[in-house]
């Protein structure tokens, strides 16, 4: 019994670490602050092509999470990254891995896309 009270405490400690390491490099934005900002930024939808067809936000491009390594030419690193999925989880496992690439400004839509009222294409 003991021992699962450690393993959970270490979970927990371990996840929380992760959530605030996170927030240090990824700004989770509004849908207002995320329109305001977007249109001046590289708009990366990061789910999968069949998902993308059925409806994004006007203007943004489709590179998968699972095809981000391969294409992380076609991001610059100068530009800001503003990032978004169906929930908010695949965006921020994507703002991970373009932290560890050195890209800086990172953004991501809170809620993801099925909260955006926003254009749709």
């Amino acid at each position: 019994m003991e021992f699962l009270i450690i393993i959970a405490v270490a979970l927990l400690a371990f996840g929380m670490f992760r959530f605030f390491r996170q927030r240090s490099f990824l700004k989770t934005l509004t849908e207002d602050q995320f329109r305001e900002g977007y249109r001046k930024a590289q708009l990366i939808d990061v789910r999968e092509p069949n998902e993308f067809k059925k409806g994004h936000i006007l203007g943004a491009r489709n590179i998968p999470l699972t095809q981000l390594k391969q294409r992380l030419v076609e991001l610059r690193k100068d530009k800001p990254v503003y990032l978004y999925c169906q929930s908010g989880s695949r965006s921020a496992r994507a703002a991970q891995l373009l932290h560890k690439k050195g890209y800086e400004d990172l953004n991501q839509l809170k809620g993801g896309f099925k909260k955006w009222t926003g254009k749709v294409k």
